[in-house]
């Protein structure tokens, strides 16, 4: 027999199809750097319009970074304007809601997703359906029951109006969470004697946890950001909340840009930071309310 030649290896090439592959790789990561990049260019606008001075801030060359940076509108956030009371009165506001809100739609989510009875479904839908319609169309008819009943202008009242508008959301949100933690762990536990409410608390709420704390800081948010219910019910100044604290930097006379960049910011700060200490419970809750509901 003829002995054996050995060939010598031809140099790697990558085939059309892995070249193809790399392609939509770098194309991927390109698309998603250029959303990123849109999407936080008005943030860093913002944070860098309150570190001009005024005059740099009217420049008609803009500038990305500023040349001689200045605290200058966070003084006069702080010391000229009621600034630090719209931040207080947003932040009781806000988390007075999200309590109420989560304590009333961990008990309603919980009978939707553990109990049988007739109609269960319908309601369900029907909060849903209640979610379709502006807020605007519910400003008027509030503010004229809060009147009636002489809780117009003051907290109590706006946080009822918060409430009502978060509470279909949470509870629809949180019947997902209830529904995917499995039944025979609430029934093994009331065979080993712990009652109903036992059994929720010690059972379905720790391993619903990332669902609550999602629904939670949802809530938080629409309760921080909400300007009209704001507008409508509230008329004195020291119970203004932010968005509307800060909507009184804008005149049609005068916009004092700086100081209104500054308030921004401080207002966006807060949320930020809790995002970054939650967002893993934040993934975990939405991802797993997903599934069933």
């Amino acid at each position: 027999m003829a002995a054996d030649v050995a060939v010598p290896a031809r140099p790697y090439e990558p085939s059309a199809l892995r070249r193809w592959g790399r392609f939509r790789v770098v194309a991927w990561y390109a698309l998603m750097t250029g959303l990123v990049v849109v999407t936080l260019f008005p943030f860093y606008w913002m944070v860098v319009s309150s570190l001009k001075t005024e005059a740099e801030l009217f420049e008609l060359q803009p500038t990305l970074i500023p040349t001689n940076p200045s605290v200058g509108f966070y003084e006069r956030l702080i010391t000229g304007t009621p600034f630090m009371r719209y931040f207080l009165n947003s932040t009781i506001v806000s988390l007075v809601t999200t309590g109420l809100v989560i304590v009333v739609a961990t008990f309603a989510a919980y009978s939707l997703a553990r109990f049988k009875f007739r109609g269960r479904e319908p309601f369900a839908l029907s909060m849903l359906v209640g979610q379709m319609f502006p807020s605007v169309l519910l400003a008027i008819p509030i503010f004229v029951i809060l009147s009636q009943i002489g809780l117009l202008d003051s907290f109590v009242g706006l946080v009822m109006a918060y409430v009502t508008f978060a509470l279909p959301f949470c509870t629809w949100m949180l019947r997902g969470h209830f529904m995917n933690v499995p039944l025979e762990l609430e029934e093994a536990a009331m065979i080993d004697g712990a009652t109903r409410l036992g059994a929720m608390v010690r059972i379905t709420l720790p391993l619903a946890a990332p669902g609550i704390a999602a629904t939670a800081i949802l809530g938080f948010l629409l309760a921080w950001n909400e300007y009209l219910f704001a507008a409508v019910l509230i008329n004195r100044d020291e119970l203004k909340t932010l968005p509307v604290g800060l909507s009184g930097y804008i005149s049609p006379w005068f916009v004092d840009y700086g100081v209104l960049m500054a308030g921004s910011v401080m207002a966006s700060v807060p949320v930020i930071v809790f995002f970054v200490l939650v967002q893993r419970y934040i993934i975990s809750g939405l991802t797993s309310g997903a599934v069933k509901g």
